[in-house]
């Protein structure tokens, strides 16, 4: 607990969430379905990603890296970790902040992009919580930091880097793919500003990087009936084969830990698509709690506090 409880300001850092282990798959699965059980056959597709993984994620591991990272570098902050679909859950940690007698609170994703189908739905979470607690206090939120001037730096740095990684002969005609998880395009029809955000941290990356060749692809699509935004990463895999790209270099950068949709649906699944079209596939790694990394998201951080 904080010294001074009026004197500090709650970081009240929020991210998906990831199951414990594969005890808690199901119930993970049921918490993102609003409480629907998922059917058998998406339920061991998703136990066997997991599997392919090790058995579980280190997100929250990584999450509460992050969060201490952030509370040494704003100051007088302290630190609470809430995730959407589980334990510890947004919920518990502003329950825990009411209980801290702390009266200032600011909400962060660990995201950068903002949608009103993702970044929203956590602020307003965050905010019934607090109103259900009879908090009086008051609450800040950082709803986007994809163009935070250190965080493009950042990434453009991990571009080098991961073109550096390939082969001589693949890296002058290498694709640099930024990606982030795609959405339902129904977003798309209310001018969601969630892809023109990616865009424009690809933009940004890109000139920083000195890029000629890059594009935009999206990844990790939900399971339902309603379209998603593309094009998928594993389709524009394909087509980098067709058009005899030798190498792409796939940036997630609507990410920033290592989680199942980078440690699977990139080191395995669309790495795997590119070993099979013929491509030399490297990603950037991630930014989890890298110093430099934190030092960017502080600052956002902190103009917010």
């Amino acid at each position: 607990m904080p010294g001074n409880p009026m004197s500090e300001t709650a970081l009240l850092v929020m991210a998906y969430g990831t199951p414990a282990g594969p005890e808690a798959i199901e119930p993970y699965y049921t918490h993102i379905r609003r409480g629907l059980p998922p059917p058998q056959d998406l339920l061991e597709e998703l136990t066997a990603r997991y599997a392919a993984i090790g058995g579980s994620s280190p997100l929250l591991e990584i999450t509460r890296a992050q969060a201490a990272g952030l509370a040494r570098r704003v100051p007088e902050t302290t630190a609470f970790v809430g995730q959407k679909h589980a334990p510890p859950f947004i919920e518990d940690a502003v329950a825990d902040i009411v209980a801290s007698g702390i009266d200032r609170a600011c909400g962060v994703v660990l995201a950068p992009h903002y949608s009103t189908m993702s970044i929203e739905q956590y602020k307003t979470r965050a905010r019934n919580a607090f109103e259900e607690q009879g908090w009086d206090g008051h609450f800040d939120f950082v709803d986007s930091w994809h163009l935070e001037r250190g965080f493009i730096t950042f990434l453009a740095q991990r571009v080098r880097e991961a073109i550096d990684e390939l082969p001589p002969a693949a890296r002058a005609e290498a694709v640099v793919l930024f990606t982030a998880h795609s959405l339902p395009e129904r977003i798309l029809t209310t001018g969601d500003p969630y892809p023109s955000q990616l865009r424009e941290t690809a933009e940004a990356v890109a000139a920083e990087a000195g890029l000629t060749r890059w594009d935009i692809a999206w990844q990790s699509a939900g399971r339902t009936k309603d379209p998603w935004i593309g094009p998928d990463i594993l389709d524009v895999i394909d087509g980098l084969a067709r058009d005899g790209v030798p190498g792409a270099v796939i940036c997630p950068c609507g990410f920033v830990a290592d989680h199942l949709e980078v440690l699977y649906d990139v080191d395995i699944e669309a790495a795997g698509r590119a070993e099979v079209a013929g491509i030399h596939l490297v990603r950037t790694s991630s930014p989890n709690d890298d110093p430099v990394f934190l030092d960017a998201l502080a600052a956002a951080v902190a103009r917010a506090t």
